[in-house]
């Protein structure tokens, strides 16, 4: 019934879907075996792409030919560029997405990818023989043989959904949890643990008083995520903010004795940065309130999902508390609040390429590498597929670096200190985030995409070109120069020192206050000269400017950091037999088996004296 395919991928979630597209896009006969295939790319969760170093690593997806961008910008209901008062390399895109749509343009996209089969069966068993993943059973008992398999289970492996003193198996509300591979998986020998997540309940927007809140309306201009001419909305939806108040947290508390958490029902560690509206009242006691969001599901549906009220507590808990929120008075639930508890495997038991180091041609991506987030997964499971293909193809593994992309920092996060808690990424993760902004992902990227056979010849075009516009606008504003009476009159509108002489256009550039749009704005030669080039290359042109010594600065740090990167250790380096080393090192060596001294210098627990130790012992 089935041909043999070089990749499989189990799962069709974020991760499963940017797998399946990358190695189907590398030529890789591919198939996505999904447990429903009405819900491909579920946003399970909030109904928005992007935030906080998570828009970064969207535009990173779409710099490298992933599809998580465009279907981002197709289904964008509201758009907001996050950070704006910070400097760009804290600048951070997000967008409300209508869930049903974004489901259906990514369903569309995979559809109209070659070499790409989908099958909508479970998968309870892998295929394995002398250490060497070949296939994969299915639940209806079907065999089927591939060269690699990629592993996205999201929250399904043994999920167990809790709501008060209720729980039953389940992935997500309404579908049945996936077991066997996690006992198939352990008897193999690795090692696999719990995590908990959760979700606010659903509301009807019908019956709630927005005038009691705070409205937060989109961003004038929509730059949106991805790189290529993606059909932007015209109009956008509001979000609005409200808050929780003492009467909310004492009819919380009323249900703290039913609550799973507390009583010792869930066993798994929850997101530290994602707390229960209970786990806030708890923990954060000193607080009188906590902040909401209201946020719309869709541009043609009521539902709303209510950030920040995240909860498994009884319903009828729920459903009191909700109406004691300003503005809720009249509330009416779609659904209640969950919380769900799954199987993970802690990530040390990777390779920087996602595959397994216990079995050959398995790879896994997104949650079931202690991860939370949708674009945390779908950056995973954008280079588990790309490397499964590799790996079917006998090449070498695709591995970015900290200093090339976000996706690198966090795998190398994952694969060198593991985690015992839902990773999620942060700007303050990444070193070098001068360098990592989400505006120059195409420039860092897409040429290394392309060289793999993964970009498109298009995108790589459009790169080229920009690179070559950011380099004729630069060098037009160092050759400009600006006299005293052409700029003086705008400088005491915005309250700066004016000048006394000419000076070059770039120098004024630097001033903390002036951006390259106001210059243009300012400055008829300037617009003139500038005319003919796009927004998007002048904004870059602008930030590479202004911040050349920041760039710089980082940029020497990158390759005074690089020799250790450099450094190379064999793969069958024993670390058993450096007796300087103390035990917890030589233990921590030998299970993480680091490709670099840079990577083995981030394990936690290795400290600058072992890695000396190690470069001696190597001859450096």
């Amino acid at each position: 019934m089935f041909q043999e395919y070089d990749v499989i991928v189990v799962g069709a979630g974020h991760a499963g879907c940017e797998a399946a597209a990358a190695a189907a896009n590398l030529g890789s006969k591919t198939l996505l075996v999904t447990m429903n295939m009405q819900t491909i790319a579920q946003m399970s969760c909030n109904p928005a792409m992007g935030g906080i170093a998570k828009g970064q690593i969207v535009r990173e997806i779409d710099a490298m030919g992933g599809y998580s961008g465009i279907v981002t910008d197709l289904s964008t209901i509201q758009f907001r560029m996050l950070n704006r008062s910070k400097g760009p390399a804290m600048w951070s895109p997000r967008a409300q997405n209508d869930r049903m749509l974004f489901h259906l343009k990514w369903r569309e996209l995979l559809e109209n990818t070659p070499n790409l089969d989908f099958y909508q069966d479970t998968v309870g068993e892998l295929l394995i023989n002398n250490g060497v993943c070949y296939g994969v059973k299915t639940g209806l008992g079907h065999t089927i043989r591939g060269k690699a398999v990629v592993l996205t289970n999201g929250t399904f492996l043994n999920g167990i959904v809790h709501i008060g003193e209720k729980n039953f198996g389940g992935g997500r509300m309404a579908e049945k949890a996936a077991t066997g591979i996690t006992e198939q998986l352990v008897n193999h020998g690795f090692e696999s643990d719990r995590l908990k997540t959760g979700t606010p309940p659903r509301i009807d927007g019908r019956s709630l008083d927005y005038s009691k809140m705070e409205e937060q309306p989109g961003d004038p201009e929509i730059s949106g995520f991805s790189f290529l001419d993606v059909e932007k909305p015209k109009t956008q939806r509001s979000c609005w903010i409200t808050y929780t108040n003492d009467e909310v947290h004492e009819v919380l508390k009323t249900g703290f004795d039913r609550s799973p958490m507390f009583a010792g029902r869930i066993d798994g560690v929850g997101p530290r940065y994602c707390p229960s509206i209970e786990d806030k009242i708890n923990r954060f006691s000193e607080r009188d309130r906590h902040q909401l969001f209201v946020e719309p599901e869709g541009w043609n549906t009521v539902e709303v999902y209510l950030n920040g009220f995240s909860t498994s507590l009884p319903e009828e808990t729920q459903y009191e508390a909700l109406r004691k929120i300003h503005g809720f008075e009249q509330a009416k639930m779609f659904r209640p609040g969950y919380a769900i508890e799954y199987d993970y495997f802690p990530p040390t038991q990777l390779g920087y390429s996602l595959e397994t180091r216990l079995l050959k041609n398995l790879f896994f991506a997104g949650q079931i590498n202690g991860t939370t987030g949708y674009e945390e997964a779908a950056c995973q499971g954008l280079m588990a597929g790309i490397n499964a293909h590799q790996s079917a193809s006998n090449k070498e593994p695709l591995i970015l670096k900290r200093n090339e992309a976000y996706i690198g920092v966090l795998i190398d996060d994952l694969v060198s200190k593991g985690t015992k808690e839902p990773y999620r990424m942060f700007t303050s993760r990444a070193e070098f985030r001068t360098l990592l902004r989400q505006d120059n992902a195409d420039l860092r990227l897409t040429e290394l995409s392309f060289n793999l056979g993964l970009a498109s010849e298009e995108r790589v075009e459009r790169v080229r070109q920009k690179q070559n516009n950011i380099a004729a606008i630069k060098k037009i504003v160092a050759e400009t120069f600006v006299e005293p009476p052409e700029i003086n009159t705008w400088f005491e509108k915005i309250n700066t020192a004016t000048i006394s002489e000419k000076q070059k256009a770039q120098k004024i550039l630097l001033r903390p206050s002036v951006e390259i749009e106001d210059l243009i704005a300012v400055l008829p030669k300037l617009k003139t000269q500038l005319s003919t080039f796009d927004k998007e290359s002048i904004a870059q042109a602008g930030i590479q400017i202004k911040y050349e010594v920041y760039i710089e600065k980082e940029r020497e740090l990158v390759k005074r950091m690089s020799q250790l990167e450099e450094l190379e250790i064999p793969e069958s380096f024993d670390y058993k037999k450096i007796s300087s080393l103390g035990n917890e090192a030589r233990e921590k060596l030998t299970k993480a088996k680091p490709r670099t001294l840079g990577q083995a210098s981030r394990i936690s627990g290795i400290n600058p004296s072992d890695v000396q130790i190690l470069m001696v012992y190597m001859g450096r």
